[in-house]
């Protein structure tokens, strides 16, 4: 499928550690995660007036706001992890994000799955899809989360969220998609919030991470040990919690924020 460029989730370095930090796909028995919409500027790479793919001109937004479409979505995965994508981040299939023609990147969104109702919080940092009538396209953990991998597509509703709108509020759209996405019997546990900080292939890594925030936070951290799941790599979460509500995680994830850690994702079991 030809590209501009690849999908990719949010890249969290922890500072002084080196070690990229992914977060997984979720499933039935795991933690439901979304991104957390944030105002940012534009991205300096992939938000070009227009651009040529194919032979065909596209012409790309100065603005995302009150965006709403609906179509067939997509998604791709394994095949193009940690690949660059146009915003010039890394496409990890792990993370909800997707890739749009026109919009500016990045643009926060809220994917509808019209077919089953779940929905997922995104983050657009990447061009794409070009081929058919597909008018967006979703990383492995995306599609995962509204039910579409096996089928390949679905038809979708796409919603753009502002931050300066929702900034406060985020939480409420995040249990919106969770509440969604999630079979019934998963909804009465959701008064546990954690907050996770990064998700490693090497468990060492995730304990070096486990060690630098036990000794900077006065709150429980935990490294989740991976479900044996064959469509993806194991990876080892970093998660501090319980927490008591989303807004103290909103909370502990600025000073995480601050202290070098880039967007913790706010998950409930």
């Amino acid at each position: 499928m030809a590209r501009l460029g690849l999908l990719s989730g949010l890249i969290m370095l922890m500072a002084g550690c080196g070690s990229t930090s992914k977060t997984p796909a979720t499933s039935a028995s795991e933690v439901a995660m979304e991104a957390m919409p944030k105002a940012e500027p534009k991205s300096r790479y992939g938000n070009m007036d227009s651009y040529v793919v194919l032979g065909k001109r596209y012409y790309t937004k100065a603005s995302s706001r009150n965006h709403v479409e609906t179509g067939r979505a997509s998604w791709y995965g394994k095949k193009f992890h940690g690949r660059k994508t146009s915003s010039g981040e890394r496409y990890d299939m792990h993370r909800l994000t997707a890739a749009h023609k026109t919009l500016p990147l990045p643009t926060y969104a809220l994917v509808t799955n019209l077919e089953n109702g779940r929905r997922a919080v995104v983050k657009v940092n990447d061009r794409g899809p070009f081929a058919g009538n597909r008018i967006i396209d979703l990383s492995y953990a995306a599609a995962r989360r509204l039910g579409m991998v096996n089928a390949g597509t679905a038809r979708v509703e796409v919603r753009s969220i502002d931050p300066r709108d929702h900034g406060k509020d985020a939480k409420t759209l995040l249990r919106l998609a969770s509440a969604n996405s999630q079979p019934p019997k998963t909804r009465l546990a959701r008064d546990r919030v954690y907050l996770q900080v990064g998700a490693f292939g090497n468990r060492e890594h995730a304990e070096q991470l486990k060690r630098r925030l036990v000794s900077t936070l006065n709150a429980p951290v935990l490294v989740k040990a991976p479900l044996a799941d064959g469509a993806v790599a194991p990876l080892y979460k970093v998660q501090v919690g319980p927490l008591r509500s989303s807004s103290d995680a909103d909370a502990l994830g600025r000073r995480l924020t601050a202290l070098g850690l880039d967007t913790p994702m706010i998950v409930t079991p």
